[in-house]
């Protein structure tokens, strides 16, 4: 029975569509509440290692693994400057998988920790956290008006 079912899981594996293995790394990745912390951060545009660790009051190793994690994931992009490494949300190039990271990008800036997080950096960083434009969604939409 074993072998079958393991015969099973390869073949699903390697037989798996491109599209697909992105989606399922995009979900893995937004599974840990540490990196969505730091994708939220990222919301306000690039962004030093050294402020993320400070903002989140992580590890700076235990913040560098889960960036490292984001980066092979896809969802963030480096520039190193000297000793410094500044970190940004990934350009994506495929639609479905932008569209799905607007959705969450937007979802975030609900959440009080990220609200919180994104405070801490302002106070560390001393300048305003802007928020890049998010689509608009029907949870920030104006109610609708009642009816007589």
């Amino acid at each position: 029975m074993w072998t079958r079912y393991a015969s099973l899981d390869i073949f699903v594996k390697t037989h798996m569509r491109t599209e697909l293995q992105t989606i399922d790394l995009v979900f893995k990745a937004l599974a840990d509440p540490t990196r969505v912390r730091i994708l939220g951060l990222l919301t306000h545009g690039e962004i030093c290692v050294c402020h993320i660790h400070e903002s989140l009051r992580l590890p700076q190793s235990l913040v560098s693994r889960h960036l490292a994690y984001l980066r092979r994931a896809g969802l963030v992009e480096t520039r190193k400057d000297g000793l410094w490494v500044h970190y940004r949300l990934a350009v994506r190039r495929n639609d479905m998988t932008q569209t799905l990271l607007d959705a969450v990008y937007h979802c975030l800036g609900h959440l009080t920790t990220v609200v919180t997080d994104g405070k801490r950096l302002e106070k560390k960083t001393g300048c305003c956290a802007v928020v890049q434009p998010a689509p608009s969604f029907s949870c920030c939409a104006p109610p609708a008006p009642a009816e007589l």
